[in-house]
């Protein structure tokens, strides 16, 4: 099973639905507050090669994307290949 972090925050329609997009392929992941947790979003911001919006999704300590670029994923049928990929390293 593949170690995915969510990188988000409270009232975020985004990461709503890209949490729910995990949600429904059976991902289970880590949420990462990064309201509750501020010194948590400088790390995202380092990790996410400086974006500062959330969500930011990282499966296996790569970057897989934000909720555009989760869904972006799904409809070219790549991101279940990217989450097993991720848990086969």
């Amino acid at each position: 099973m593949p170690k995915v972090e969510v990188y988000s925050s409270a009232f975020c329609p985004f990461c709503y639905r890209a949490k729910k997009l995990l949600s429904s392929k059976g991902v289970q992941f880590e949420e990462i507050d990064v309201m509750m947790n501020p010194s948590r979003k400088a790390e995202m911001v380092q990790r996410a090669g400086g974006r500062t919006s959330v969500p930011q999704v990282f499966v296996d300590d790569q970057y897989l994307g934000d909720c555009d670029g989760l869904y972006a994923l799904e409809a070219r049928g790549e991101l279940d290949a990217r989450l097993a990929g991720a848990a086969a390293q």
